[in-house]
């Protein structure tokens, strides 16, 4: 069961990826420049308050190192990487060569 949500929750990240990669390409076509859409500005357009939460905690500098690259990095890549790494738990174990169960 758990390895099911893993691999749905990996999928739906995927599809989440591919779309903003495709919003930012045809956002960068239109405009003829290079534009990425970062976590922060997506995570504030979908809960500002939660965001806002987390930036009072970032008081301390060992937050502020680990959250902040990943704030700024483009929204597409951070999803990507989520869902698949989500898959790659969730997927079923290889069975073993040579070994009687």
């Amino acid at each position: 069961m758990i390895r099911f949500l893993f691999r749905f929750i990996g999928l739906l990240s995927l599809a989440a990826a591919f779309i903003l990669l495709i919003y930012d390409g045809t956002k960068s076509i239109a405009g003829n420049t290079i534009y990425l859409t970062k976590v922060e500005d997506l995570w504030n357009a979908l809960s500002s308050p939660s965001l806002t939460s987390l930036r009072r905690t970032l008081a301390d500098w060992s937050l502020d190192v680990l959250v902040v690259p990943v704030l700024i990095a483009p929204s597409w890549l951070v999803l990507g990487a989520f869902g698949i790494l989500l898959i790659l738990l969730g997927r079923k174990k290889k069975p073993l060569i040579g070994y009687a169960r």
